[in-house]
This record gives C-alpha cells, sequence and structure tokens, in this order.
C-alpha cells in the first residue's frame, strides 16, 4: 500500500477508543480489536455473517480516513475463521513485518487487546483468540531463531542509517520522538560511540530519560529543534504526532546555515514526522518506512532459514486452538443434553417418591447411586464422540441431531 494513503487509514492511539465505539455500533460486529502499527492496519471481529462484518469494517475504514472504499478496496485483504487466527498468530510471531521477527510487534498486539477490553470492545472469542496468539509469539522466539539480529523497527532504522552512512562512528545524532521507537533507536545508538546525541519530545522529562543513558547526551524541548538540526548528522524520527513536526520551508532555512553539509533523516513515524518534500532539497537524503522495508528484506534472508520452523510451531498452535474452541462451542450442548436427562432422573424419582419413601438412608443412596450409575453410562458415549468429532463435518451432524431428538 502506498504510504501516503496508509497513513490517512492509521488509526492513533488518541481515537482508538471512539474508532472501537464505532465499531461495536454497527449491525454486523460484536467484538472488535483495532491493531494500527507503523506497518500495519488491521481489524478483528468477532461476527455472526462475514459480508456483512467485511462491509461494515469496510465503511468504518473508509469514513475514518475521508475515503471512498473503492480507494483503497485493492489494498485490503480479509480472512476469517482458523485462517483469522492464523493470520494474528503470524503477525504476533513477527513473521509478516517489515523486520522479519520483530519484537515490538508482539507488545503492540498486547496494547491493542488490552485496549479494546477496557473498552468492553473484546469478550470470549476475541480473548481467546489473542490471549493464545500471545503464548504463540513467545513461543515462536523462544523455539526458533526468527529474532536473531535486528529485532526491531527502531533497530533497523538506526541499521540503515549506519549503513547508508558507511558507519555512525563520531556522528552526532537528534532522536526525535522518545516514545517506545525513541526508547528502541537509543538502545541500537549505546555502542555506536557517537560524538553527541540529543533527545527531543513533548514531554522534556522523557528525553532526558534517555539521555541521561548517554555520557554525551541531552535533553531539548521541541522548540529548540531547528538549532540543532542546524549541527547534527543525522536525524531519527518517530513520534506519534498527527502533524509534521518538519516541514519544507523550516529545512530549507536549516539546509542554508549549514552550509552544504549533508543531512541524513529517516522519518519512520507513521504519519511522516517529516515533510517528504523535504526529500528535495540539496544535501538532504529522507528515508522512510518504504526505504525501511527494502533495507529489512537484506536481513530478512539471513533469517528465512527458521520460517519453516517458525510456521510449524503455528501450525501446531493453530490445531491446538482450534480443538479448544470446538470444545468450548460443544461444551454448552453436552452440558445441556446432560441437564436435561438429570432433570428426567429426578422427576421420576419424584413420580416414585411415595412407594420410596418406606425406604432407609442406606437404601434410598443405593437407589440414587444405580439411577445416576445407569444414567452416566447411557450419556457417557454420545458425551466422548461429540467432543470426539468437535469442529468437523461429523460433529456438526452430531449436534443436530442431539438438538433435535432432545429438543435441546
Amino acid at each position: 500500500m502506498p504510504l501516503d494513503l496508509f497513513e490517512r487509514l492509521t488509526v492513533p492511539a488518541d481515537r482508538l477508543s471512539k474508532a472501537l465505539t464505532d465499531l461495536r455500533a454497527r449491525r454486523h460486529v460484536t467484538e472488535a480489536v483495532v491493531l494500527s502499527t507503523c506497518n500495519r492496519i488491521e481489524v478483528y471481529v468477532y461476527a455472526e455473517k462475514f459480508h456483512g462484518a467485511y462491509q461494515d469494517v469496510r465503511d468504518f475504514l473508509g469514513e475514518a480516513a475521508g475515503l471512498a472504499p473503492e480507494d483503497f478496496a485493492d489494498h485490503v485483504y480479509a480472512s476469517y475463521d482458523d485462517e483469522a487466527a492464523r493470520h494474528l498468530f503470524s503477525v504476533t510471531s513477527g513473521l509478516d513485518s517489515a523486520v522479519l521477527g520483530e519484537s515490538e510487534i508482539q507488545g503492540q498486539v498486547k496494547v491493542a487487546w488490552e485496549t479494546a477490553r477496557a473498552e468492553g470492545a473484546a469478550s470470549t472469542a476475541l480473548n481467546a483468540m489473542f490471549r493464545h496468539a500471545l503464548e504463540v509469539g513467545k513461543r515462536v522466539r523462544t523455539d526458533t531463531g526468527i529474532s536473531r539480529n535486528i529485532t526491531s523497527v527502531a533497530h533497523a532504522a538506526v541499521a540503515m542509517a549506519d549503513h547508508h552512512l558507511g558507519g555512525l562512528f563520531q556522528r552526532s545524532v537528534l532522536v526525535l520522538g522518545a516514545g517506545d521507537m525513541g526508547r528502541g533507536m537509543a538502545q541500537m545508538l549505546a555502542g555506536a560511540e557517537l560524538s553527541s546525541i540529543v533527545f527531543a519530545n513533548r514531554s522534556t522529562d522523557r528525553a532526558q530519560e534517555l539521555a541521561d543513558g548517554f555520557d554525551n547526551g541531552r535533553a531539548i524541548p521541541l522548540n529548540e529543534l531547528a538549532g540543532v538540526l542546524d549541527d547534527v548528522d543525522v536525524l531519527l524520527t518517530s513520534t506519534g504526532a498527527q502533524s509534521l513536526m518538519v516541514d519544507q520551508a523550516e529545512m530549507t532555512e536549516v539546509m542554508q546555515r549549514r552550509g552544504g553539509r549533508p543531512l541524513l533523516i529517516v522519518d519512520i513515524a507513521v504519519p511522516r514526522d517529516v515533510d517528504p518534500a523535504v526529500a528535495d532539497l540539496d544535501g538532504v537524503t529522507l528515508l522512510d518506512m518504504a526505504d525501511l522495508r527494502t533495507f529489512a528484506q537484506q536481513g530478512r534472508r539471513e533469517r528465512e532459514t527458521e520460517l519453516g520452523a517458525a510456521r510449524r510451531v503455528i501450525g501446531e498452535e493453530i490445531d491446538r486452538f482450534v480443538d479448544a474452541q470446538s470444545a468450548r462451542q460443544v461444551a454448552p450442548l453436552v452440558a445441556g443434553f446432560r441437564s436435561n436427562a438429570e432433570a428426567v432422573r429426578q422427576a421420576e424419582l419424584d413420580r416414585f417418591a411415595v412407594r420410596l419413601a418406606t425406604l432407609n438412608d442406606e437404601q434410598r443412596e443405593t437407589v440414587e447411586a444405580l439411577t445416576q450409575g445407569i444414567l452416566g453410562k447411557l450419556l457417557h458415549e454420545p458425551s466422548v464422540r461429540l467432543g470426539e468429532a468437535a469442529g468437523t463435518p461429523r460433529g456438526e451432524r452430531l449436534s443436530d441431531a442431539l438438538r433435535d431428538l432432545f429438543d435441546l
């Protein structure tokens, strides 16, 4: 998807609650989780009718972005049932990321799910799938080598800058943004032996926390940004701002003051922090998420041997998830079957209550145990077979037959 289109479709954190409320109000959507990151916008819903829910989600995305559905239709994909779970498991494991095996997505999935739960948008069905997805992501990273080397978008951004400049030794760097991405870039820069590093953020205290990790680090308020840009070699930026942090007019003045000294800008924010037109200025090299995806493909080959192992883990977990879901779906039917049978047993004991009144306690316990034993043996085989066939066409036939025969 083109980056300019993707930017319009993203759902910023401060609008997520409203987005979840909007989705829940749609006719065919019962539960919803929205996962919006620098690399994806995905909506997971629980619904009875696929096509109705698909249209609801498509309309939601279009209305939120101010776009007609046909403007982004070619870039939309949909999965349902087991394939939806498989996709989420792959995403959480980092197999669908710009940086193969990256670890940040695990936390992003967790936050998206927790937000949906807090808003009452995620309940039984999606809770089970997301809980299992986080378990899968952890297992894939533990059991395979998929997360070796570069394991996050933030790390890849620094590696791309290092590659482009032939090294960051004794370079001066400005990091704009002190959130998760900014923190990740700071970690990657810790061993780079920079000449200086500056952190800028809306909250200067958060910027200072990162600066304190460097002997030559300092923090600045945003209104000092232009002055620092006069001197640094690299700008790494990833804020959560919904408008440009650096525009072309400002950068034109900066480059004039720099007197021809080149500046590398790596902008991994979505929406972008830096006006794309800045790339047209002499002396400026501007790299964004599209460039990072290309760069990450080179490192991907080193870890592709682990893809097979990761996919095998996901395959095993999908089977386990489907079995668990099938058992959950059958459980109420089996419980109803047994409850109805128990009601019949109790009704028959009540009908013969007068005749049984002469029994002593020991004899009464014998009758109770006898009738319970007969009932248990009669119910055991149908219950077991129904559980074993759950999730299969045969299981559906058995379930339908049980409902019809016993009016469940």
